[in-house]
């Protein structure tokens, strides 16, 4: 049972890791396009570009590893079939069931790692990267340059005229709004910037209001703008991470991620049936059809999973698991149970 154990693991490898690399490189391509088109909002060098490739191998992983596992674990499983080896070792008396000692420790261990990665390390990152981008957006709203057009701090258009350090002087700002046209000038600002916010200290300028075909000017000595920054939820520890999934409204993006983070984590593991009742075959009385069987499977497993998880219930979670189990179940009867 040892070398038979160390067989079929080592086949499991020599299936997965070819189709993994392959799904693992396609992923990334389409997260480095992703990560790159950032570059029409915000400046990035080839370090930034990587830090944030770094963070993104999470997610990465979250969608290639499931997909790779099942379909690589039917397409192992067919080829020692086609190969007669799984025949073989049923006329020794070893029943497809007792395969399952084989097979649960690696599922579970898949099931383990893709929870880990769902529910400890993504928010980790994604917490990471919004703080990248808070620190880029904070750096793009200081770096207001004299003499350009165009340049915002928060809803306002900002020229300046001549810039000393961090003081601005002969500033101008427009805020245009359905009802409402909003012009200050003023002499000199200073930008400060705290931990949530940026502020715009204007010094010795005129504010002007137009609305309803009327003017309003308002002279002032000392005028601050703040531009609120978006909150980020910080997760730099265990308790930040307890309380981020402890605190979930039932009808929050968050209650969906939630469900589909369950449902992608124990695919490989409710799914060990279908390894069993797609894999084994008779090569001489039975057509190999089981690449389509295992794309076409992996496909109806993610859409549904999609559309359960957009009912944002949590207990339609082991409803499906339930109905996926079944379906493996009786399938492995009608093809595997009868015969071997």
């Amino acid at each position: 049972m040892k070398l038979l154990k160390k067989y079929i693991s080592s086949t499991i490898s020599g299936t997965f890791f070819p189709i993994f690399l392959s799904l693992f490189t396609i992923t990334s391509v389409v997260y480095l396009v992703k990560i790159a088109s950032l570059t029409s909002i915000i400046t990035i060098d080839f370090w930034e570009l990587s830090y944030l490739y770094g963070l993104s191998l999470p997610k990465i992983l979250y969608y290639a590893l499931p997909i790779t596992f099942f379909i690589s674990m039917i397409l192992n499983f067919s080829k020692l079939s086609g190969e007669y080896e799984l025949i073989v070792i049923s006329s020794f008396g070893l029943s497809p069931m007792k395969l399952l000692r084989i097979i649960l420790p690696i599922s579970f261990l898949t099931t383990l790692a893709l929870l880990i990665i769902s529910f400890i390390v993504i928010p980790q990152t994604d917490y990471l990267q919004a703080k990248f981008f808070a620190k880029k957006q904070q750096e793009t709203e200081f770096n207001i340059k004299p003499n350009e057009y165009g340049q915002v701090f928060g809803p306002w258009y900002v020229y300046v005229e001549k810039k000393t350090e961090n003081t601005y002087k002969d500033i101008a700002l427009f805020l245009p709004l359905e009802n409402k046209d909003t012009f200050i000038m003023a002499q000199t600002a200073d930008i400060i910037n705290e931990q949530d916010s940026l502020k715009l200290t204007l010094q010795n300028g005129l504010a002007t209001n137009i609305f309803d075909k009327k003017l309003e000017e308002v002279d002032f000595s000392t005028m601050i703008l703040t531009y609120q920054l978006s909150k980020i939820e910080k997760i730099n520890s265990i308790h930040d991470l307890i309380g981020y999934w402890s605190h979930i409204d039932p009808a929050s993006k968050k209650m969906k991620l939630f469900i589909q983070n369950l449902l992608v984590a124990f695919f490989p593991l409710a799914s060990v049936m279908f390894y069993i009742a797609l894999g084994f075959y008779n090569p001489r009385y039975e057509k190999n059809r089981n690449t389509i069987y295992a794309i076409s499977l992996t496909t109806f497993y993610m859409i549904i999973m999609q559309k359960v998880a957009e009912l944002k219930d949590i207990y339609t979670v082991p409803l499906f698991f339930i109905i996926w189990i079944t379906i493996s179940l009786i399938l492995y009867k009608i093809r595997i149970k009868s015969h071997y």
